[in-house]
């Protein structure tokens, strides 16, 4: 796979946040060696969030998000600076330039860093300052930054940011894996994939081909079967898989065939941790006891594409929870970045495995439903519990099973 086919999701977000005309564009420009974002004196000229997927020298893959400025005015501006805010819900590293003064940008810090996202401060376009470093004292005595003076055009404090991008880094970039725990080199895995109307014709589910690639890199045995071709795929295996993981749509099928010995979860529960927090969405199976006839459901997805008449979201969970529930059941859906602010009026949150938000966004949903005391939980742990096999599906790391099965 090159760098250009990394998926942006598994990219490092970086945004550049600041005032009009601070010098955002040119700077990511500077920092790609390419010409990226448009430039213009004008400012505002960068009117809805940019993102460009690129790679960035001594890291690897990123995307680069170009904001518009924090101080736009007027009806249009307030749309603008509403869309740079929801830019921060994907930013794993804030880049914020000053335009020469450190004044006025408290509350935008503050914003930044109660987002607990890292904050590298930069002094743009220095070589036209008189006293660049005054700026730079100026911030450190404000926002306790340490700022960077760089300049776009004459290539100043460039390398120097470089090199603060990469060490900002979060951990999980380097670290975090899809299957965790449960599978090691030298460990045969069986994967049990149906191939429905969402599976794009000659080519896998992104979820599937990531998990086969981080098998294959941690040196697993690896068979992939659709449902239908299990019991054969079990019959040309010398000794049980170690793990299974399926589809989430296909739990009970799987759950009644597989060996005793071997191991079982699915893609969903596997990118419930990869992408969020999965002792929340096990907490949150908690909520699927309580639900009657009278509830109200939220169905989240990360993609936008159109339902399939299987769609499992639209169409599988929600027919599972009326059966067991009641047909009045209200079930509401949201798909890409829609997402309701106000989430009070639900009684439980059921998201996708996020296979096309980055981490960082899906931690923003679960924060917002945990703020508002909505429980949220995911589609694969979600099936597992209305299909009452949570408490024999395996599960990355140790994770208190507080949902279990709801029946």
């Amino acid at each position: 796979m090159s760098m250009n086919d990394t998926p942006r999701s598994e990219r490092l977000h970086i945004g550049l946040f600041g005032r009009r005309n601070a010098g955002k564009s040119s700077l990511i420009n500077a920092l790609t060696g390419q010409e990226t974002a448009l430039v213009s004196d004008i400012p505002g000229t960068t009117t809805d969030p940019v993102y460009k997927a690129m790679e960035l020298h001594g890291f690897g893959p990123v995307v680069f998000i170009d904001t518009p400025g924090l101080d736009d005015e007027g009806e249009l501006g307030s749309l603008r600076v509403t869309r740079t805010m929801e830019a921060l819900d994907k930013t794993d590293i804030a880049i914020y330039v000053f335009d020469g003064e450190a004044e006025n940008e408290a509350r935008h810090i503050a914003e930044l860093l109660k987002r607990q996202i890292p904050v590298i401060a930069v002094v743009g376009k220095c070589d036209l300052l008189p006293d660049p470093g005054l700026v730079a004292a100026d911030i450190f005595r404000m926002y306790h930054l340490e700022a960077i003076t760089v300049s776009a055009d004459k290539g100043t404090g460039i390398e120097e940011l470089r090199n603060a991008v990469v060490r900002s880094a979060p951990e999980r970039f380097w670290e975090l894996s899809i299957t965790g725990d449960l599978a090691k080199a030298g460990d045969t895995v069986l994967l049990v994939m149906p191939q429905d109307r969402e599976a794009p014709k000659g080519r896998l589910i992104l979820p599937q081909a990531q998990t086969i690639r981080e098998l294959l890199d941690k040196n697993c045995v690896v068979t992939a079967c659709t449902p239908e071709g299990m019991d054969a795929a079990l019959s040309s295996l010398s000794s049980p898989p170690k793990l299974i993981i399926t589809d989430s749509q296909a739990f009970k099928t799987v759950f009644e065939k597989k060996p005793a010995e071997s191991l079982l979860t699915s893609f969903s529960i596997l990118f419930a941790a990869y992408k969020g927090d999965i002792r929340a969405f096990i907490n949150g199976a908690e909520a699927l006891k309580r639900l009657d006839s009278s509830s109200r459901v939220l169905i989240a997805e990360a993609c936008a594409h159109a339902p399939a008449e299987e769609d499992i979201g639209r169409v599988r969970i929600p027919a599972l929870l009326r059966k067991k529930f009641g047909e009045s059941l209200r079930v509401d859906f949201v798909r890409g970045r829609d997402f309701p602010e106000d989430l009070t009026g639900y009684d439980l949150i059921i998201h996708c495995g996020a296979c096309m938000f980055n981490r960082r966004q899906m931690m923003a949903r679960i924060a917002q439903a945990e703020h508002l005391g909505v429980p949220i939980c995911n589609y694969g742990i979600t099936l597992a519990c209305l299909n009452g096999i949570l408490d024999q599906v395996s599960l990355p790391g140790d994770v208190d099973r507080a949902g279990q099965d709801a029946g």
